[in-house]
């Protein structure tokens, strides 16, 4: 909550630092442009700025009041009625203002140059003007129908230009909220998704130790001691969703070894993994399960088997490969995976890398192979 209320705090920050700057630029046309000969015609530049007051007020009435209360609330006939009113009132006030306020007075003339080494002259007003010079004509008054409309046109595009904004911006602050709670179900989704491959996990070991009782008493104790060093992996070193490489491949090595034990000479396994190991970030029990349906599906006790673990890493990429035999006897022979099952992995991936990943499942008569590569972000996984 705390995460999102910042996002929403840092989006209204953004919006008042816009309209502030926008505003100010507006606010600086009239000074700009009532100068004349280096002298400021004040009596203008306070009249626009004035005028500018009253779309500076229907702006922000409109943007924080109308809009959020109305609009947003979809009371379309009501926002509509109440601008229409506070702009007709706003800009009834303004014109008996200047209809109440005096006219400004003319630009007095210029002073005259007499020549290198005397100061200029001051011209009164009933002096003549000088040679050339000609003086500003009488500004034109508007009818007060004109004014009205004019004023009323301008009112309306401040109030669509700040409508829009605002919409804007509440769509960005709507569109974080939304990614937010997003990620926090993907978080939850993962973690479940995680539980369902625990519980399978043990039950294939317990089995293993369960057949390894009665033939070597030492052997079951060392594969007692095994699967406490994983539950202990499982429990601590997964609980934040991320795991560094190192620990993953001790867990994977450490599962190999008590499915060796099950197995007679003729199943053939091969686990090859990089000499120097990088200090990077994995999601957790990343490749355990295609590598127990390796185990399940490829493993004949009659037959010659093999199952090949492959890990390495080749620009940024971590790439496994996992290839195992096929045998046509096999009661367990079919695309389908135990576990999770192939959807729920992908879905999985999908949730961790979104379409920074590539899984690839090749198989012919004899062998079946998963290749998964999976990109490493620079000693972190994704913040999901």
């Amino acid at each position: 909550m705390k995460h999102l209320e910042y996002k929403s705090t840092k989006i209204k920050n953004i919006e008042y630092i816009v309209f502030t700057m926008i505003w100010l630029s507006i606010f600086s046309i009239p000074f700009f442009q009532n100068r004349q000969l280096d002298v400021i015609d004040w009596g203008k530049v306070t009249g626009e700025w004035l005028r500018m007051s009253s779309f500076l007020l229907i702006f922000l009435i409109n943007a924080y009041i109308l809009v959020p209360r109305l609009l947003f609330q979809k009371k379309y006939i009501s926002y509509i009625g109440f601008t229409l009113l506070f702009v007709i009132i706003v800009i009834g006030i303004i014109i008996s203002i200047q209809l109440i306020l005096p006219s400004p007075e003319p630009l007095a003339m210029p002073p005259m140059n007499l020549g290198p080494g005397m100061p200029p002259m001051e011209l009164g007003s009933k002096m003549p003007a000088p040679m050339g010079y000609r003086p500003p004509s009488a500004p034109f008054q508007k009818s007060i129908f004109m004014a009205f409309t004019d004023n009323f046109i301008i009112s309306i595009l401040v109030i669509a230009a700040g409508t829009a904004f605002k919409m804007i911006m509440q769509w960005l602050n709507e569109e974080g909220r939304r990614k937010d709670v997003e990620k926090e179900q993907l978080k939850t989704e993962l973690a479940l998704l995680r539980h369902q491959v625990s519980p399978h996990f043990f039950m294939n070991t317990l089995n293993n130790i369960h057949s390894l009782v009665d033939i070597n008493t030492d052997t079951a104790k060392d594969a007692i001691i095994r699967l406490s060093t994983l539950m202990r992996y499982l429990l601590y070193d997964t609980a934040l969703g991320q795991t560094s490489l190192n620990k993953e491949i001790e867990f994977i090595e450490s599962y190999i070894t008590l499915m060796q034990l099950r197995f007679s000479k003729k199943v053939t396994i091969s686990v090859r993994v990089p000499a120097n190991i990088p200090d990077i970030q994995i999601p957790p029990m990343l490749f355990i399960s295609f590598l127990e349906n390796a185990f399940k599906h490829g493993v004949s006790y009659q037959a010659e088997s093999f199952v090949i673990f492959k890990l390495e890493i080749v620009d940024n990429q971590l790439n496994c490969n996992i290839k195992n035999s096929k045998h046509k006897n096999k009661e367990n022979l079919d695309k389908s995976y135990s576990g999770i099952g192939l959807t729920n992995i992908k879905k999985s991936l999908d949730l961790l890398f979104k379409v920074d990943f590539t899984l690839n499942i090749l198989e012919n008569e004899k062998e079946f192979e998963v290749q998964l590569n999976i990109p490493i972000y620079d000693n972190k996984m994704l913040d999901h």
